[in-house]
């Protein structure tokens, strides 16, 4: 019950006796469009120029200097991996880049439409890609059949190439982690720093096999265009 009409304005008069009625000077900044800003912070800053680097890697392998955005889903790709890959090695976080339910359907899609655009638009292409050139005679039904197994299998080998990797990798650090139970205490701090550059390890391998995905992908859509 207010004590008189000024009460509503007392910074004090709140349930619970806590203070929060200054939070809502804060709140406005929240509101406050980033392009306000005289210049953008270090995270966009940091963001920009991964992206920049990821498009002038991309670009020479696509051959498509007009389109600019051509590159964007690429880099999202990467990251959103990246992102997965890095999240995974905390503890108690699942590893969604270790089940094939997740990379095949991030490579699934990306094959199809390769294949579908290519042999749709560039049928004649597609053909004379399944034999190299300077290829013999005789061998061509035999190379003919080896790149058409090659083509029908890219989905699963880059699904396959991740998962692999990131299973590799959490499976030694669990089987080094119940080594410590049978070790005796003055072996425990060695046990300690392989599991930490093992750690390190995998943190390259997390974006390596991003990087992998990703350059792959690329080279799969160039072969079309």
């Amino acid at each position: 019950m207010m004590m008189n009409l000024f009460s509503i304005f007392d910074p004090l008069c709140i349930s619970l006796n806590l203070s929060m009625n200054w939070i809502s000077s804060m709140l406005s900044i929240l509101f406050i469009p980033s392009t306000f800003w005289l210049t953008y912070s270090r995270m966009n800053m940091l963001w920009t120029k991964i992206l920049l680097n990821i498009h002038n890697e991309l670009m020479p392998l696509l051959k498509i200097y007009y389109n600019k955005g051509a590159t964007i889903i690429f880099s999202s790709l990467f990251i959103y991996i990246v992102f997965n890959n890095f999240l995974g090695l905390f503890p108690y976080i699942f590893t969604s880049t270790s089940h094939l339910s997740l990379t095949l359907t991030l490579a699934l899609p990306l094959w199809l439409s390769y294949m579908m655009y290519g042999w749709i638009n560039q049928t004649n292409h597609m053909f004379t890609h399944l034999v190299p050139q300077n290829t013999p005679f005789i061998l061509m039904p035999f190379m003919v059949l080896i790149e058409s197994v090659s083509n029908l299998i890219r989905a699963i080998t880059l699904s396959v190439r991740l998962t692999a990797n990131m299973i590799a990798g959490h499976l030694l650090m669990v089987l080094l982690s119940n080594m410590s139970m049978f070790l005796e205490i003055h072996l425990i701090p060695l046990l300690m720093l392989i599991q930490f550059l093992l750690l390190t390890l995998e943190s390259a391998v997390s974006i390596i096999q991003a990087y992998v995905f990703m350059i792959l992908s690329t080279l799969y859509s160039s072969e079309v265009n």
